[in-house]
């Protein structure tokens, strides 16, 4: 979250010295949908109104920018706007094959839209591309996802312990550590990652409170499978319903 705050005053001021600036332009329409995407925002509908404007004015000028189309396909993802995110992050790989966040993105989004094993041989491709990248932590997390939703259960734990040994205060590795746990029937183990985290995140304390902060999680054919899962998981380690 600092970094993100960080982030947004350097493109902030880019754009103070140059208003026109594509990149600046992207750089801070990226950074204000990851706060959306991650919880963090204050004023959700502020942030996606900013980020989207700038997005359209990045992509006006340069409509062959990978990164703005990842970010437009993130800003789609955070609204629930699911076919129309899979369509940016799949024009964002097109026009660079080599964007591992773009990969990772797309990855995402095939998970959301219940393609959890479209989504993997992208994610993977992710990794191998950069490997030393500071958010790989994300990537195995994601990857440790469409891996659970196929019941891939040990190698999804796996994963998911990896993604919290990358980065390991980011709560959703471990909600999702803890529903795998809890489906291979470790419970005391299940409830101690639960328990991990609500303490980084205690917004997400409930189904209720997570898809309300993350509706795209109530897709149906994503819910089809988490519910077989993940969720049945959470439910065994104690994770309520409201």
């Amino acid at each position: 979250m600092t970094n993100n705050q960080e982030a947004q005053r350097t493109f902030e001021q880019a754009l103070t010295l140059d208003p026109r600036s594509v990149g600046a332009k992207i750089g801070l329409a990226t950074e204000l949908v990851s706060t959306v995407v991650n919880g963090w925002s204050s004023s959700v509908e502020q942030d996606e109104a900013r980020a989207e404007q700038l997005l359209i004015e990045a992509l006006e000028r340069d409509p062959n920018s990978s990164m703005a189309h990842f970010s437009m396909g993130q800003l789609r993802q955070a609204q629930n706007r699911l076919s129309e995110a899979c369509a940016e992050l799949e024009a964002a790989v097109v026009l660079d094959r080599n964007n591992a966040h773009s990969l990772a993105g797309l990855a995402r989004m095939l998970r959301f839209l219940g393609r959890p094993q479209a989504g993997i041989p992208h994610i993977e491709q992710a990794i191998q591309l950069n490997p030393r990248d500071p958010n790989i932590g994300l990537y195995y997390r994601d990857l440790g996802c469409c891996h659970l939703l196929l019941g891939d259960v040990g190698q999804a734990i796996d994963l998911f312990r990896k993604a919290i040994a990358a980065i390991p205060r980011y709560s959703h590795s471990q909600l999702w550590l803890a529903g795998a746990l809890g489906l291979r029937g470790d419970l005391e183990e299940a409830r101690a990652a639960l328990s991990e985290s609500l303490k980084l995140n205690p917004k997400i304390s409930s189904f209720a409170r997570w898809r309300s902060a993350f509706p795209v999680v109530t897709n149906p054919d994503y819910l089809a499978l988490a519910e077989k899962t993940l969720n049945l998981g959470l439910r065994r380690a104690g994770f309520p319903e409201e």
